[in-house]
């Protein structure tokens, strides 16, 4: 046993994985398994007893979910790099474990050199994605600052008016209630309000409401 082996912890509820990639990792000279878990608690109370240097967890786990394992760990800054393993590609999971800190994330259909190189690069201080999930990820971050920025566009087109009378309404005030508090025509807050609903692309004023809170318009 070498004292520069990189040690793994292996966290996932399937004997069979866990066995598997257990096997495959003891035929490195410069890695070994030091401890395994079959559910989140059990990873997390095995780190008071191994020294890991890296984490390999399922996203599917029982009891707590590798997301929440991860947020956990994060937060507590543990030391462990963590490596997530799962079956899934959706973009949803990548981009929340990568914003939660995860160092890298591999498919468990990845061959066992790709789940190697991983460890190793995260292991001495970089990030692993595989390449199709990170092309997928940088399309969707693209997407998501797209879509902020039409709504930055959206909210920065309204004038004060409307901005008032987006206010009133997130605060359940009806056109009359409006008028009366503005001091305008019952059919000016109607001009207004068709405004509004238009630069938008709001159906009606219970979606003009949650636009606001969203957009932090108004405050909860």
């Amino acid at each position: 046993m070498h004292n520069d082996r990189i040690r793994v912890m292996i966290a996932d509820d399937h004997e069979l994985i866990r066995e598997g990639i257990s096997r495959i990792l003891d035929m490195e000279n410069d890695i070994e398994v030091v401890c395994k878990a079959k559910s989140g608690p059990e990873a997390i109370e095995s780190l008071k007893k191994c020294k890991v240097d890296v984490i390999l967890l399922d996203i599917n786990m029982p009891d707590m979910t590798g997301i929440e394992i991860l947020k956990k760990l994060k937060s507590s800054h543990s030391k462990p790099k963590i490596i997530m393993l799962t079956v899934y590609d959706d973009v949803e999971y990548v981009s929340q474990s990568v914003s939660l800190g995860a160092d890298g994330y591999v498919l468990k259909d990845s061959d066992s050199e790709t789940l190697i190189k991983t460890i190793k690069i995260v292991n001495s201080g970089g990030s692993y994605i595989q390449p199709t999930l990170a092309t997928k990820l940088i399309k969707h971050i693209t997407k998501e600052k797209q879509a902020y920025k039409e709504e930055v566009d959206a909210v920065q087109s309204l004038t004060r008016k409307e901005i008032v009378v987006v206010k009133a309404i997130a605060n359940g005030l009806s056109n009359k209630g409006i008028s009366e508090k503005l001091k305008i025509s019952e059919k000016t807050v109607k001009n207004h309000v068709s405004s509004i609903l238009k630069k938008l692309e709001l159906q009606d004023r219970t979606q003009v409401a949650i636009y606001a809170i969203k957009n932090k318009i108004v405050e909860l």
